[in-house]
């Protein structure tokens, strides 16, 4: 590992805007395994997010949504199993087709076994990746991996090698739910301003006081301003502290060999990064 590696984190929201932009939080890791927060930055388009992307410069990126779907649902329904071939099918299609699709999977189901799941899924705690609401993760990963795949990016859990002649921009799955519910599992955040309560701040404080501890599971800890500490725990939709989380991921994976991916990894579906797989 180089003295200081650029390492981000991705919040990410199918529908940018501005009262619900992109966040994405970027530091650097340091040889003692120290992130520091150095910047957050709003997006509030895809045009803006494309353009992040194609900045030509080295870093390592935990992104939160789904890289992939389950092998199981793919090979039902005949879709393409070669992992950037699919990826251009699963972003061409319109969303009331994979809907119908999701929905017919699910129908034929008996209760409390209606999703597929890829095998990353459950062990992290996330969603299923074909889920189509609360939350709609199917149509984050329908808005941005296409864009990500575009941008020449590296995706090791799927063995996709980045554009060559360019920077090494490393793009691994994140999930930051999985760090934060080994610290509370108390609901920390709301996009609804009426349900930004203090027990929720209060929540939020202890999440970041076991970030800067390095006390949260990761091999890395978080060292931020007074000035972050405070946006970060001031913000009631968790987005900052989420995109943070998600750094610390792809900066924990950054310390490991192969990432910590499991040598067995479907490159069909991935992996969730610092989700231990033995």
């Amino acid at each position: 590992m180089p003295s200081c590696q650029k390492i981000i984190g991705v919040d990410f929201t199918s529908a940018p805007c501005r009262k619900k932009p992109i966040t994405i939080a970027v530091g650097t890791l340091d040889r003692r395994h120290a992130y520091r927060l150095t910047d957050i930055h709003n997006l509030e388009s895809f045009c803006e997010f494309t353009r992040f992307l194609q900045v030509e410069e080295a870093w390592v990126g935990g992104f939160d949504l789904p890289f992939g779907q389950p092998r199981v649902l793919i090979e039902h329904e005949g879709w393409p199993t070669t992992w950037p071939q699919f990826v251009r099918f699963y972003c061409t299609q319109p969303r009331e087709h994979l809907r119908s699709t999701f929905r017919r999977w699910c129908d034929g189901r008996p209760a409390g076994h209606k999703f597929a799941w890829r095998a990353t899924d459950k062990p992290a705690g996330s969603s299923p990746a074909m889920r189509w609401a609360n939350p709609p993760v199917a149509w984050m990963m329908h808005a941005g991996i296409e864009r990500m795949l575009d941008a020449g990016l590296t995706f090791p859990a799927h063995r996709h090698p980045g554009r060559r002649g360019q920077p090494s921009r490393i793009a691994l799955e994140a999930y930051p739910g999985f760090t934060a519910r080994k610290i509370t599992s108390r609901s920390y955040k709301s996009d609804d301003p009426a349900r930004q309560t203090p027990d929720r701040r209060r929540n939020r404080t202890a999440i970041l006081r076991a970030l800067l501890d390095g006390a949260a599971g990761l091999a890395v800890r978080l060292i931020v301003t007074d000035t972050w500490r405070r946006r970060l725990v001031g913000d009631g939709r968790g987005d900052l502290l989420d995109a943070v989380i998600c750094s610390l991921q792809a900066a924990h994976a950054a310390t490991l060999p192969r990432y910590g991916l499991p040598r067995s990894v479907d490159p069909l579906e991935g992996w969730i990064a610092s989700v231990p797989w033995r």
